[in-house]
């Protein structure tokens, strides 16, 4: 099933381009819609519900259980702290409508609430993990699992696409991979981890010499991320070598000259021209990139966020536990 997911800009001090995508999905009886990130770095689907006084529920979509007849409730609660904000609910089920797909009795959260200020500017009301289930809060049984214990996908996988911009349409295309974006070949990756849609990579490049993870590391592909998170050690060094402020700050002029980041996975190279990690807006540039030591059991962690993802056509197979990345033109 097709989805089509829209483009927003979203300005920061930082980082003047930060692009996010979502889509509206729809839950209860009769449907009550909702916008959401498609966040393959989490694995709970909640929106905000009309038990929540914060601030940021009160500024977007709010679920009213009392108005579905196919809601049914529990006595658990929800916790989720991601990297930039965090919620505080409880669980119920009901219908949920991904992409014309109806997923019966579909745990989800019901924000009780949202502290800070972050999710108040999101223009999503809330986000719709793609994860694995064994980092689910709560034991939450994740939206595509459901899809395919109940046999509605023809495969068991779903492929992203993001545009390079808010003109082209982008997706999520739930079951199926298009041919029309694998013209270049699709490069399989087996996971090293079934949480995270996470992989292990044998260094990073530029200019044809390793510049960073160069004994090896993890990395997680991460549609919920806008950026390039990198360990803060490597993050130094990228921006001494490419010339950037601590901030990431560099001259429009110096970044037309810079090198292709190559990532080397699974013994293939995956390159990110300057184009696509250098952020440019009013005249002002900067780096796509952000410092964030995320230590796991098998070493330092990589975020392969947008900056990353929107230059590949992206399958993520859990049917084989794989990752596809198809280079885009």
């Amino acid at each position: 099933m097709f989805f089509s997911l829209g483009w927003h800009l979203n300005p920061s001090q930082n980082h003047p381009q930060q692009d996010e995508y979502f889509g509206t999905i729809s839950i209860g009886t009769p449907a009550q819609e909702f916008t959401v990130v498609f966040d393959t770095g989490s694995s709970n689907l909640w929106v905000p519900s009309v038990f929540c006084s914060s601030p940021a529920c009160r500024n977007h979509n709010r679920f009213n259980p009392a108005e579905s007849s196919t809601f049914l409730s529990t006595n658990d609660t929800l916790f989720i702290a991601y990297g930039t904000g965090s919620m505080t609910g409880i669980l119920g089920y009901d219908t949920v409508n991904v992409a014309g797909i109806n997923v019966r009795n579909q745990i989800f959260g019901l924000a009780e609430t949202e502290p800070g200020d972050f999710f108040y500017y999101t223009p999503f009301d809330g986000i719709l993990g793609l994860a694995f289930p064994s980092i689910a809060s709560s034991g939450a049984t994740p939206v595509f699992d459901n899809m395919m214990m109940e046999n509605l996908v023809d495969r068991n996988l779903f492929s992203v696409y993001l545009s390079r911009d808010s003109q082209a349409g982008s997706f999520v295309l739930f079951g199926a991979i298009d041919p029309y974006y694998t013209t270049r070949g699709i490069s399989w990756i087996p996971l090293s981890a079934e949480t995270y849609w996470q992989i292990a990579m044998e260094s990073v490049s530029a200019n044809g010499a390793p510049v960073a993870c160069s004994s090896g590391c993890q990395a997680i592909v991460d549609t919920g991320t806008t950026l390039l998170a990198v360990p803060i050690r490597a993050y130094r060094t990228l921006m001494a070598l490419l010339g950037a402020s601590s901030s990431g700050e560099i001259s429009c002029e110096a970044a037309s000259n810079l090198p292709n980041l190559v990532f080397h996975i699974h013994g293939k190279e995956f390159p990110v021209p300057p184009r696509a990690y250098v952020l440019r807006s009013n005249g002002y540039c900067s780096l796509g990139l952000q410092g964030m030591d995320v230590p796991t059991e098998e070493g330092e962690l990589w975020i392969l966020g947008d900056v990353f993802i929107r230059e590949y056509y992206v399958i993520f197979d859990r049917a084989n536990n794989k990752v596809g990345l198809s280079q885009l033109p």
